[in-house]
């Protein structure tokens, strides 16, 4: 019983906001296990853990587990899987150890526990720290804040305007082993690296302990040579060297990699003499250098050298500029795979793409400006003679770029001045239309774009089980050029899942995706972007993440799926999936949103208003005409936004006769006005609009009377002749009153 409440005061179990600032308030080391609600904490290193304090045998250390779900402080760490064990002292954070790195842990403990004890005999302070990883995400989140804020402005705009975001350079770690270090190698390794234009960004000279190098290969611990590897790896000094290039370090792992050469010594020398592991490796894994084989490793091993880095910013990342290319049909038809390595090449992303057949209708309606020219009939012939393929290209300088590579437009003139260009090499001996299209413009290639690739938005849902690598596939989406409108992170409850997967309902795989969808966050997104819901279709790739590998293998559910059920993302079937998708999942966003746009479409009317406002009425009219969101309405649409005025309006505003004389020419828009009245009024049609603006600034009872008027128009419209005497009545009570502000 006394050991149980003993292993109780050591170990603390902490759920809430107060049980954390109480275990932050007392004395001692606490190496707090970071766990989420429906994973739990790790077990395997627990036990570890209360091992190494039952050897150690030291009061002052203390084991908790806190759960991120319901913890506030922990917010940041809510969504990651990777175990993750904070050191707090005196309330302060002074180490931070990701992984489950046993050696590391107990390295971090024996140092912390050293350091606390010379703390409270005052011979030394305490030094706290901000994890390196959150600090990471903090300088992500204000760039997402500022990217959103940049997202609203394109979004008002109706226009994408790039395809990346401003983030962190890329980088990728490499280790210059023993062998090329005691050979004397370095320099000349150095200066291979810096002459294919790659950046170092720190170069540090260490001596790997057999922890560190154990943890750092462990993905290789199974194979027969481990211990020889470990072996070889301690053995001298290795150098760690921080790589990137250019202005965003776009692609350097992958150059890294290919700029060493294979893994195997012998096979480099052969496949590839010129790679570095050719000209400096022995042999096996004495192969001089080790470059990190993706993203997340290159993040994870510079977490390992260097906690404390901060990656920089990449430095005037440029604009893309985008284009439309057209592979007519027979082009198309006989040289599609040719024209796209060549696109590649050249250096342009496909952003997107799209096979289609155009109607006779969508062929005249694109080559519009085309028409009554010789060559129309045979160019809308040849455009509908099978499928094209619309691709949107990005590149620094797309639309100059793509259109050098095409050559002139004549084909004769393309043969013979550019004979190398694509449209000379695919032109067709019995036709004069050439086989490719390209934009010349920016505003022909949005025209065109849009005609092709028309603005939408999908629903995208990361997964439960990929919820933890969601910043990668974050920067993947916007690599793709689409924009976040909406985002949020959430425990989806059953009913809302079996509502978002109503359609799969009596399938096998039901009850089972419900489950998994219920089992952990998941991360909603709403994105935009011409041809979105096909677009994101195409970026996740397969259902079976295993089909995905060999189908489209730059996929999402190919780097993150595990499964079918666990295949990390989701995305809307179709148009109208993605509207009840997003209708179900972010209602109160969208109801935001509309209001936010009413709320917009109303402050011109209410900043014009004040401009006219004890002005003669004659000077009033300019200004109210040049109302062209109102105008823009029809008098029932506009209704409901003004019937809920009145009342605020009347609150602040007295009626005003000099904004009522409008009003009375107006009214009589069906018989011949004399030339005053006629002054100012060049468009056709808007009495009813004026008249509806100039009743919201009158008295209340004359507002309801207007509004009823205005209510019942169209169906008085056969009886206006009959009606027209009554209401000229009306009209000459009010010109009485309205006589000194026609003086005036």
């Amino acid at each position: 019983m006394a050991r149980r409440k003993q292993e109780a005061q050591l170990q603390q179990e902490l759920e809430t906001q107060e049980e954390w600032e109480d275990m932050l308030s007392k004395e001692g080391l606490f190496v707090v296990d970071i766990h989420q609600q429906w994973c739990g904490p790790c077990t395997g290193m627990l036990s570890n853990l209360k091992k190494i304090r039952n050897d150690i045998g030291d009061d002052l250390l203390k084991l908790a587990v806190a759960k991120a779900d319901t913890i506030d402080a922990l917010e940041k760490y809510r969504g990651h899987c990777e175990p993750c064990f904070l050191f707090y002292a005196g309330g302060l954070l002074v180490a931070v150890v990701r992984g489950a790195n046993s050696p590391k842990i107990l390295r971090t403990i024996t140092e912390q526990l050293q350091h606390e004890h010379k703390v409270l005999d005052g011979n030394a302070e305490r030094k706290e720290i901000k994890d390196p990883y959150i600090s990471q995400l903090d300088s992500q989140e204000k760039l997402d804040e500022e990217e959103e804020k940049e997202e609203e402005d394109d979004t008002s705009e109706g226009q994408v305007d790039q395809l990346t975001s401003e983030g962190k350079k890329e980088v990728t770690v490499c280790l210059i082993k023993p062998d090329a270090v005691a050979a004397g190698k370095v320099p000349d390794i150095i200066a291979d690296i810096e002459a294919h234009g790659i950046e170092i960004l720190k170069n540090e000279e260490r001596h790997l302990t057999e922890e560190e190098v154990r943890h750092f290969y462990s993905h290789l611990q199974e194979e027969p040579f481990f211990d020889d590897l470990v072996q070889f790896m301690t053995s001298g000094n290795s150098h760690v060297l921080v790589l990137t290039k250019g202005r965003t370090g776009d692609n350097i792992i992958s150059e890294f990699r290919d700029l060493i050469g294979p893994t195997e010594v012998e096979e480099a020398k052969e496949a590839k003499p010129e790679s570095l592991r050719a000209k400096y490796g022995e042999k096996t894994f004495m192969n001089a250098l080790h470059g990190s084989s993706s993203e997340d490793m290159a993040m994870r091993e510079l977490a390992f050298f260097f906690p404390d880095y901060v990656v920089p910013v990449a430095e005037g990342k440029p604009k893309l500029q985008r284009t439309l290319a057209l592979i007519r049909p027979d082009a198309f038809r006989n040289h599609k795979e040719e024209i796209l390595a060549t696109i590649t090449e050249a250096g342009f992303k496909v952003a997107m793409q799209k096979e289609m057949q155009l109607t006779r209708e969508m062929a005249e309606d694109f080559y519009k400006e085309h028409v009554g020219q010789e060559y129309f009939e045979e160019l809308i012939t040849r455009m509908t003679s099978g499928p094209v393929l619309a691709l949107g290209l990005a590149r620094e300088d797309a639309i100059s770029g793509w259109r050098n590579m095409l050559g002139p437009t004549e084909v004769e003139k393309a043969k013979t001045e550019a004979p190398e260009s694509l449209r000379a090499k695919f032109a067709l001996d019995e036709t004069k239309i050439n086989m490719l299209h390209g934009s010349d413009s920016e505003d022909q290639a949005k025209r065109e774009l849009e005609f092709f690739f028309p603005m939408q938005q999908t629903v995208a849902v990361i997964k439960p089980d990929a919820v933890g690598t969601k910043d990668e596939i974050i920067d993947r989406i916007h690599e793709s050029g689409f924009k976040i409108a909406a985002r949020k992170e959430t425990h989806l409850t059953r009913e809302l899942a079996e509502e978002f997967y109503a359609e799969h309902k009596g399938k096998d795989y039901y009850d089972e995706l419900v489950e998994h969808m219920t089992s952990g966050p998941t991360y909603l997104m709403v994105l935009s972007r011409e041809d979105a819901v096909q677009g994101w279709r195409q970026m996740i790739g397969p259902t079976d993440p295993e089909k995905a590998k060999e189908e489209n293998p730059e996929s999402l559910r190919a780097a993150y799926g595990k499964n079918i059920l666990q295949n990390a993302v989701h995305g809307s079937s179709t148009v109208d999936h993605a509207e009840v998708s997003l209708k179900k999942i972010f209602a109160e966003e969208v109801e935001q949103t509309e209001k936010k746009e009413e709320k917009k479409e109303e402050e011109p009317a209410k900043t014009e208003t004040e401009k006219t406002e004890g002005k003669p009425a004659e000077e009033s009219k300019p200004a109210e005409e040049s109302k062209p969101a109102e105008e823009s309405k029809p008098a029932e649409e506009s209704k409901p936004a003004e019937e809920k005025q009145p009342e605020e309006e009347n609150k602040s505003e007295e009626p005003k006769p000099t904004e009522e004389a409008p009003k009375e020419e107006e009214k009589k828009s069906e018989s011949p006005k004399p030339d005053e009245e006629q002054k100012g009024e060049e468009v056709k049609g808007e009495e009813v609009k004026s008249e509806e603006a100039k009743t919201e600034e009158a008295k209340p009872e004359e507002s309801e009377q207007k509004t009823e008027q205005t209510e019942s128009k169209e169906e008085q419209k056969p009886a206006e002749g009959g009606e027209k005497k009554e209401e000229e009545k009306k009209e000459d009570g009010e010109k009485k009153e309205e006589a000194p502000a026609e003086q005036g």
